[in-house]
């Protein structure tokens, strides 16, 4: 690129319409000149040849994304991963807040992502380590998207929980258990007072679980839960498949009495949960299979809260993420990143109901509380629910008398010596 092009890949924030624009905010790592490298990043994701040759004009006024901030961080002696490049200078680590006209590709998510997370981003010259840290949309944008059908208060009327999480249930053992058993722990765990029993993420449609019999079995538990309890239940039937199939399942788990559908969003496509949330009367929610691969090194890919906003754009009413427990190798600043974005304001979007999980159970209910803020989270146990050596129903118990134990300001420890299953609890899994 000229020096003298450089210049039309850079305004002020005052001087444009930010209406019109989307907003990007980078960590990258050049090798060279960071304006140029910078002003190489915006034409390689937009106007990449501005003009014809030999006509008068230049796209990049409209088309052309622009840099609105370049923060020079810091001079580096070589840049953070062995990624094989052939620019020669001096190493920077740069942030670069970019705004990226929308009209470049309309509300169609597999554009947007094509256009911010592709080709022109991953591969710009001078530029081998880079990571989309945050995207902002202007209502405008947002305006052309459905966004979720019931969001947290539409999950809260169903359930008429409205005051305390929202309780999960992964069944378990999740791989192998023929839809009988699968069913008779899952009703189980229902009435030990679990709001919501879920399909694990990698159970499918397969041929020792057709997924046919097992929400038939699974419907007509959640209503005989119901019907016993007196409270509304969820059964959520994991419906991830090839996306030609996804309809046909889908009617037929609700028909089978499913009131929620699990879908694993990266390896799905969100184009294609999209296309879900138009069809169905159901809450959709997410599994973050495949998203650790794009988010996980600090300086490269995409941060995993960018994903959650895609999610909520696709119209996810729920979405499961790491959590803050040590096996998820999450740090604690990005898991509150997620929490955060599924709970703030997104103009006409509705806010989503986060669930951090993994390894959780009834002692670990507190520290998920006080880390998220708020009683607007899913709490999702697996093992902590259905490896509960008094049965689910104890397990799923043990969560609730957490939850009350952690209303009253009493200590889970001081609250177990007279509620025997979270007394187990605490002796099984306080251990871990």
């Amino acid at each position: 690129m000229k020096s003298s092009d450089i210049p039309g890949f850079f305004a002020k924030a005052e001087d444009l319409n930010l209406d019109d624009y989307i907003l990007l905010d980078y960590y990258f790592e050049c090798v060279g000149d960071p304006k140029e490298a910078s002003a190489h990043l915006c034409s390689e994701q937009s106007t990449a040849q501005w003009k014809r040759v030999d006509v008068d004009e230049d796209f990049r006024d409209e088309f052309g994304a622009k840099v609105l901030q370049l923060e020079i961080k810091d001079k580096l002696n070589d840049i953070s991963y062995p990624v094989q490049h052939n620019a020669k200078g001096d190493v920077y680590a740069c942030y670069a807040k970019i705004a990226h006209p929308h009209r470049n590709f309309g509300a169609k998510l597999p554009n947007l992502i094509s256009a911010v997370c592709g080709e022109g981003t991953f591969f710009t010259p001078g530029i081998p380590i880079i990571k989309l840290l945050d995207i902002h949309f202007p209502q405008s944008f947002l305006a052309e998207f459905e966004g979720p059908k019931f969001g947290i208060s539409g999950i809260r009327e169903i359930l008429q929980v409205h005051d305390r999480p929202i309780f999960f249930g992964v069944i378990k053992p999740n791989i192998g258990l023929s839809p009988e058993p699968f069913s008779k722990i899952g009703y189980q765990s229902w009435l030990g007072g679990l709001d919501i029993a879920k399909d694990d993420e990698m159970l499918g449609d397969m041929e020792w679980s057709p997924v046919s019999e097992r929400s038939k079995l699974l419907g007509a538990a959640r209503k005989k839960a119901e019907s016993e309890t007196g409270r509304p239940k969820i059964y959520l039937a994991n419906i991830t498949d090839e996306v030609d199939r996804l309809i046909e399942l889908h009617d037929t788990v609700v028909k089978n009495g499913a009131n929620a559908l699990l879908v694993n969003a990266t390896p799905v496509g969100l184009s294609a949960a999209r296309m879900l949330r138009k069809h169905t009367q159901v809450p959709i929610i997410a599994h973050f299979p495949f998203i650790a691969s794009f988010s996980r090194m600090e300086r490269y890919g995409v941060h995993s809260r960018v994903f959650t906003k895609f999610q909520r754009l696709a119209g996810f009413d729920s979405i499961i993420m790491p959590g803050f427990g040590k096996r998820m190798m999450t740090p604690e600043s990005e898991v509150k990143a997620n929490v955060e974005a599924c709970l703030e304001e997104m103009g006409n979007i509705k806010p989503v109901l986060p669930v951090p999980g993994g390894s959780d159970w009834a002692g670990t209910l507190k520290l998920v509380y006080e880390k998220v803020g708020s009683i607007d989270f899913g709490f999702v146990p697996g093992r902590g629910i259905f490896g509960h050596p008094m049965g689910p129903a104890a397990g799923a118990k043990s969560i609730n008398q957490a939850w009350q134990a952690i209303s009253k300001n009493i200590a889970i420890e001081e609250y177990a010596k007279t509620h025997p299953e979270l007394q187990t609890a605490i002796d099984v899994f306080g251990k871990n």
